[in-house]
């Protein structure tokens, strides 16, 4: 292919069937594959299971662009808090920093796995605290749906009004170690090590 085509991140590049693999640079969302990078796409055949098939790949220009998945676990930072959701940047993939923040949204009814119609979304986020979330499918060109709705997802960074960083005492609260002041937050269950709080409890 002395042309080979180009793409950009999202696009889709074709559908799948049992002949075609997707391989670096791309990631399969309802049947179909799509480019994570802004690059050139390769066809590279191979055999599997005494079968032969195609491994699609996108290899970018530059150096490699990492752009949030669907499924991924990202790192955000909370930049504003509605009634119904928060808006975020997504600042880190995996613990891969990236070189551009991407806007998401965080709806109420992605914020924890139970007792939706009770959440408030104040006493959960606030801004400019960074937390923990899941990449969900993509449904608006604009922003990434993201979700908190595991345990081990929600704050891991926040701030008390008196500029400290504050300490997890449950799953549902934070303090500042200056003021004593607990704030509402839905933490995330980072690691028993870090929170000396029971494995049994829970979360939500």
């Amino acid at each position: 292919m002395s042309n080979p085509p180009i793409c950009i991140p999202g696009q889709r590049i074709c559908q799948l069937d049992s002949d075609i693999v997707g391989g670096r640079g791309t990631y399969v969302r309802q049947g179909y594959l799509y480019s994570t990078l802004a690059g050139t796409v390769s066809i590279n055949k191979h055999v599997e299971d005494n079968k032969e098939v195609s491994v699609i790949e996108v290899s970018s220009y530059k150096k490699e662009v990492i752009v949030p998945t669907p499924g991924d676990v990202v790192t955000a930072r909370i930049m504003a808090v509605q009634q119904h959701l928060c808006k975020a940047h997504v600042i880190s993939v995996g613990n891969t920093a990236l070189s551009r923040t991407f806007r998401a949204l965080l709806r109420r009814e992605n914020v924890r796995a139970t007792e939706i119609d009770r959440i408030e979304m104040y006493k959960c986020y606030r801004p400019g605290d960074i937390i923990l979330a899941r990449v969900l499918p993509l449904k608006e060109l604009h922003s990434y749906q993201l979700s908190t709705a595991e345990n081990e997802l929600g704050v891991v960074i926040a701030l008390s009004e008196a500029g400290e960083v504050m300490v997890p005492i449950s799953w549902t609260e934070m303090q500042c170690p200056l003021t004593r002041l607990k704030e509402f937050r839905k933490v995330a269950k980072v690691a028993p090590e870090t929170l000396d709080v029971d494995d049994d409890s829970d979360s939500d």
